[in-house]
Parts: structure tokens; C-alpha cells; sequence
């Protein structure tokens, strides 16, 4: 059976990344949380000072993006990849609102767009891939044979959202989520470099009234056919 290569482009909070290692398990396909690359080297220069709300120093972070080394390792008992930084778990470090508050900004530096999509298309070389994030199916893989864009609702989002965070244990407050939400689809869709944007070919999945299960079993359907037709 032949291989594609699946990106999965939209909004922060759509469930990108839920359904991508969903869809990754079912086809036994590797999984690359791209949004949880950005994370990391935010979180990296969170930890050296070198942004904050007040400033945002991106010429050092660019000067020290060769000291960061960024990599997945599957967990058994978990069931998908953490993301590791310099060889550190950082899984859950880096899934906090503090930093979603600075990765949209950080995501915007030229230097560091250029330097993790390199290593995006590496990893996906030999296809049987799903990828989430921003620019996916625009920037990083435009020749995917299946390219899928999340929306939703930005309440519907922030509430989802609000909700994963409380059930971890963060003391959050909803506006403060929805001020988020807000701020980073601006600040995704009007970045000068690789902006959000649906990809021409794009299939547009709104899943504002869809269950997880809806819409993963219409996501992997539309995953089964584009394999069959490229066969």
C-alpha cells in the first residue's frame, strides 16, 4: 500500500494535534506535532530570558538557535511522541498558556521558521507521515497528497481549550483564554512570514458541533480514499 503525507493546517485549539496522532495511530504513520517545535524553542528562550511581556530579544534567540536541539521520543504508555529539548522532557512545559502567550511571536522570526521546517521535511523524507501546525500544506509539505484546515469558533475553542488546562490543574481564567485565542489568530494570520492560510487544496473541517469522534472518523475516511486513489 502507498504511502501519503498528511497535513493538517488551522487555528490554535481546533484539535489539530488530538486528531493528527489519532490518524497517525490508525495508519500507522509517524506522527510530528510541529506547533510543540515552536513551543520548545520558546519555552528555550523563556528559560534564557530572552523574551518576556514586557520585551522580546529575537536577535540572541536567533544567535542561539544552534544550541537547540530539538527531538521527538515515542512513549509506550502514552501512546505518542513527548517532545524533548537538549535531550529534556519538556512535554508538559511546554503546553502551558504562559507559553502560548509568547509562541505566536516566536514563531513569527524569520530565522526560526527557516531552521525547524528544515527539519520538518527531514523528517517526513520517506512519506507515511502526519503533520500538524500552521503552514503545513502552504509552506513545509505543498505537494501533501491530503491537506486538511481546522477552524472553529473562537469561544468554541477557548472553552475547549479552558477546559484541557483546569483538567490538568492550571489555575486559568476563561477571558485570559479567549484574550489568548484572539491574540494568536491575529498574530498567526498576519505574521510576514509563512502566515496561517487554507491551502488552496485544502479541506476545510469546522468541527465547532463535532464530537472527537465524528470528526476523527470523517478525517480517517478522507485519509483512506486519497491512499486508495493514489494507488
Amino acid at each position: 500500500m502507498n504511502k501519503i503525507t498528511i497535513a493538517i493546517d488551522g487555528f490554535s485549539s481546533t484539535g489539530k494535534s488530538t486528531v493528527a496522532k489519532q490518524l497517525a495511530r490508525a495508519l500507522g504513520y509517524v506522527y510530528v506535532d510541529t506547533g510543540a517545535m515552536y513551543r520548545a524553542v520558546t519555552f528555550y528562550a523563556m528559560q534564557n530570558g530572552l523574551i518576556n511581556k514586557d520585551d522580546f530579544n529575537s536577535e540572541a534567540l536567533i544567535y542561539q538557535l544552534p544550541k537547540i536541539n530539538i527531538t521527538f521520543k515515542f512513549n509506550e504508555a502514552l501512546g505518542f511522541a513527548e517532545v524533548y529539548l537538549n535531550d529534556v522532557n519538556i512535554e508538559n512545559k511546554v503546553r502551558t498558556l504562559e507559553v502560548s502567550s509568547f509562541v505566536s511571536k516566536v514563531a513569527a522570526v524569520s530565522q526560526v521558521r527557516q531552521k525547524l521546517v528544515e527539519q520538518q521535511q527531514k523528517m517526513c523524507q520517506d512519506k507515511g507521515v502526519v503533520m500538524d501546525g500552521r503552514d503545513i500544506g502552504t509552506v513545509v509539505f505543498p505537494d501533501a497528497e491530503l491537506k486538511l484546515f481546522m477552524t472553529a469558533s473562537a469561544k468554541t475553542r477557548a472553552e475547549r481549550r479552558f477546559l484541557e488546562l483546569i483538567e490538568r490543574g492550571d489555575k486559568v481564567d476563561y477571558e485570559d483564554v479567549l484574550k489568548n485565542v484572539e491574540e494568536r489568530d491575529f498574530l498567526d494570520s498576519n505574521r510576514a512570514d509563512s502566515p496561517l492560510l487554507k491551502a488552496k487544496d485544502a479541506i476545510e473541517i469546522d468541527n465547532s458541533h463535532m464530537t472527537l469522534d465524528e470528526q476523527f472518523n470523517k478525517i480517517l475516511q478522507l485519509a483512506k480514499m486519497t491512499i486508495e486513489d493514489c494507488e
